[in-house]
Protein backbone atom coordinates (compact mmCIF):
# COMPACT_ATOMS: atom_id res chain seq x y z
CA UNK A 1 0.00 0.00 0.00
CA UNK A 2 1.03 3.09 -0.76
CA UNK A 3 0.22 6.11 1.91
CA UNK A 4 1.39 9.61 1.49
CA UNK A 5 1.60 10.47 4.80
CA UNK A 6 4.33 7.71 4.88
CA UNK A 7 6.09 9.41 1.70
CA UNK A 8 5.57 13.02 3.30
CA UNK A 9 6.99 11.46 6.88
CA UNK A 10 10.03 9.84 5.64
CA UNK A 11 10.58 13.43 3.20
CA UNK A 12 10.21 15.61 6.46
CA UNK A 13 12.91 12.97 8.21
CA UNK A 14 15.99 13.23 5.34
CA UNK A 15 15.10 17.34 4.53
CA UNK A 16 13.02 19.32 7.33
CA UNK A 17 15.83 20.12 9.33
CA UNK A 18 18.42 20.86 6.71
CA UNK A 19 16.80 22.30 3.91
CA UNK A 20 13.72 23.82 6.09
CA UNK A 21 11.13 22.13 3.27
CA UNK A 22 7.78 20.41 3.86
CA UNK A 23 5.83 18.04 1.50
CA UNK A 24 1.81 18.71 1.52
CA UNK A 25 -0.96 16.82 0.27
CA UNK A 26 -4.30 18.06 -0.98
CA UNK A 27 -3.65 20.74 -3.40
CA UNK A 28 -5.51 21.36 -6.97
CA UNK A 29 -2.50 21.83 -8.66
CA UNK A 30 1.42 20.94 -7.90
CA UNK A 31 3.38 24.27 -6.65
CA UNK A 32 6.71 24.85 -4.99
CA UNK A 33 6.85 27.70 -2.83
CA UNK A 34 10.56 29.37 -1.71
CA UNK A 35 11.48 29.67 2.49
CA UNK A 36 11.23 33.05 3.55
CA UNK A 37 12.90 34.32 6.89
CA UNK A 38 9.56 33.77 8.55
CA UNK A 39 8.14 30.03 6.74
CA UNK A 40 10.04 27.02 5.51
CA UNK A 41 9.60 26.09 1.73
CA UNK A 42 6.29 24.13 0.76
CA UNK A 43 6.33 21.34 -1.57
CA UNK A 44 2.40 20.76 -2.75
CA UNK A 45 1.02 18.16 -4.40
CA UNK A 46 -1.81 16.95 -6.44
CA UNK A 47 -4.87 15.70 -3.73
CA UNK A 48 -3.38 12.78 -2.48
CA UNK A 49 -1.74 11.02 -5.51
CA UNK A 50 0.85 9.47 -4.20
CA UNK A 51 2.92 9.26 -8.06
CA UNK A 52 2.54 13.24 -7.58
CA UNK A 53 4.65 13.37 -5.16
CA UNK A 54 7.48 11.72 -6.38
CA UNK A 55 7.00 13.82 -9.25
CA UNK A 56 7.38 16.89 -7.08
CA UNK A 57 9.83 15.70 -5.18
CA UNK A 58 11.85 15.16 -8.56
CA UNK A 59 11.91 17.98 -9.21
CA UNK A 60 12.68 19.43 -5.97
CA UNK A 61 15.58 16.96 -5.92
CA UNK A 62 16.86 18.00 -9.26
CA UNK A 63 16.42 21.93 -8.87
CA UNK A 64 19.72 23.95 -7.12
CA UNK A 65 20.06 26.48 -4.67
CA UNK A 66 19.12 28.88 -6.64
CA UNK A 67 15.83 27.50 -8.63
CA UNK A 68 15.05 26.57 -5.18
CA UNK A 69 14.41 30.54 -4.25
CA UNK A 70 11.98 31.09 -6.85
CA UNK A 71 8.10 29.80 -7.27
CA UNK A 72 8.16 26.44 -9.06
CA UNK A 73 11.46 27.13 -9.24
CA UNK A 74 11.41 29.31 -12.58
CA UNK A 75 9.97 27.49 -14.68
CA UNK A 76 7.76 27.98 -17.30
CA UNK A 77 4.46 26.07 -17.46
CA UNK A 78 2.43 26.10 -20.08
CA UNK A 79 -1.05 24.27 -19.57
CA UNK A 80 -2.59 21.01 -21.11
CA UNK A 81 -3.82 22.22 -24.90
CA UNK A 82 0.57 22.66 -25.94
CA UNK A 83 1.28 22.74 -29.84
CA UNK A 84 3.83 20.34 -30.75
CA UNK A 85 6.60 22.75 -30.39
CA UNK A 86 5.48 23.87 -26.91
CA UNK A 87 5.46 20.03 -26.31
CA UNK A 88 8.37 19.64 -27.30
CA UNK A 89 9.74 22.19 -25.29
CA UNK A 90 7.98 20.59 -21.77
CA UNK A 91 9.89 17.07 -23.38
CA UNK A 92 13.22 18.87 -22.85
CA UNK A 93 13.01 19.97 -19.35
CA UNK A 94 10.90 16.98 -17.83
CA UNK A 95 13.37 14.37 -18.78
CA UNK A 96 15.09 14.33 -15.91
CA UNK A 97 12.39 14.87 -13.57
CA UNK A 98 10.50 12.09 -14.94
CA UNK A 99 13.57 9.98 -14.88
CA UNK A 100 14.21 10.76 -11.48
CA UNK A 101 10.72 10.06 -10.67
CA UNK A 102 10.84 6.76 -12.29
CA UNK A 103 13.66 5.91 -9.88
CA UNK A 104 12.07 7.28 -6.70
CA UNK A 105 8.71 4.95 -7.96
CA UNK A 106 11.17 2.00 -8.24
CA UNK A 107 12.32 2.27 -5.27
CA UNK A 108 8.82 2.48 -3.49
CA UNK A 109 7.72 -0.45 -5.92
CA UNK A 110 5.38 1.31 -7.79
CA UNK A 111 4.78 1.82 -10.96
CA UNK A 112 5.93 4.06 -13.36
CA UNK A 113 4.29 5.96 -16.71
CA UNK A 114 5.95 9.04 -18.54
CA UNK A 115 3.50 11.58 -18.87
CA UNK A 116 3.06 13.93 -21.81
CA UNK A 117 0.95 16.11 -19.48
CA UNK A 118 -0.80 17.62 -22.76
CA UNK A 119 -4.20 15.46 -23.01
CA UNK A 120 -6.18 18.00 -25.04
CA UNK A 121 -3.07 18.78 -27.29
CA UNK A 122 -1.43 18.14 -30.91
CA UNK A 123 1.36 16.18 -29.46
CA UNK A 124 1.16 13.22 -26.93
CA UNK A 125 4.20 11.46 -25.10
CA UNK A 126 6.63 10.80 -28.73
CA UNK A 127 8.96 7.71 -28.68
CA UNK A 128 12.07 10.37 -28.17
CA UNK A 129 10.73 11.02 -24.96
CA UNK A 130 10.60 7.92 -23.41
CA UNK A 131 14.11 7.13 -24.87
CA UNK A 132 15.42 9.83 -22.89
CA UNK A 133 13.79 9.32 -19.98
CA UNK A 134 14.80 5.44 -20.15
CA UNK A 135 18.59 6.63 -20.77
CA UNK A 136 18.49 9.30 -17.97
CA UNK A 137 17.01 7.26 -15.42
CA UNK A 138 19.66 4.44 -16.51
CA UNK A 139 22.31 7.05 -15.80
CA UNK A 140 20.76 8.00 -12.56
CA UNK A 141 21.35 4.44 -11.76
CA UNK A 142 24.63 4.12 -12.48
CA UNK A 143 25.17 6.74 -9.79
CA UNK A 144 25.16 10.08 -11.48
CA UNK A 145 23.16 11.63 -8.71
CA UNK A 146 23.46 14.53 -5.98
CA UNK A 147 23.41 14.25 -2.41
CA UNK A 148 19.10 14.96 -1.89
CA UNK A 149 17.93 12.57 -4.16
CA UNK A 150 20.30 9.60 -3.29
CA UNK A 151 19.89 10.48 0.51
CA UNK A 152 16.06 9.85 -0.31
CA UNK A 153 16.43 6.40 -2.76
CA UNK A 154 18.24 5.35 0.44
CA UNK A 155 15.81 6.19 2.77
CA UNK A 156 12.85 4.93 0.36
CA UNK A 157 14.35 1.51 -0.47
CA UNK A 158 14.87 1.25 3.46
CA UNK A 159 10.97 1.73 4.10
CA UNK A 160 9.55 0.09 0.71
CA UNK A 161 12.60 -2.70 -0.23
CA UNK A 162 14.57 -3.49 2.97
CA UNK A 163 17.37 -1.51 1.69
CA UNK A 164 17.46 -3.41 -1.63
CA UNK A 165 18.06 -0.71 -4.77
CA UNK A 166 16.17 -0.83 -7.96
CA UNK A 167 18.39 -2.77 -10.52
CA UNK A 168 18.94 -1.90 -14.09
CA UNK A 169 17.03 -4.85 -15.30
CA UNK A 170 13.89 -3.33 -13.66
CA UNK A 171 13.49 -0.62 -15.87
CA UNK A 172 12.21 -0.95 -19.58
CA UNK A 173 11.36 1.72 -22.05
CA UNK A 174 8.65 -0.41 -23.48
CA UNK A 175 6.26 -0.24 -20.28
CA UNK A 176 6.38 3.56 -19.84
Amino acid sequence: MHNCQDLIRIFDQCFYQSYRTRLVGGAEEPLYTPATSKRCAYIYFTRDYFSSALHEIAHWCIAGEQRRQQEDYGYWYRPDGRTAEQQKEFERVEVEPQALEWVLSACCNLRFRVSADNLTGTAGTSEEFKNAVYHQACRFLAGNLLDRPNTFICRLTDFYRQGHLPEPSEFNPELI
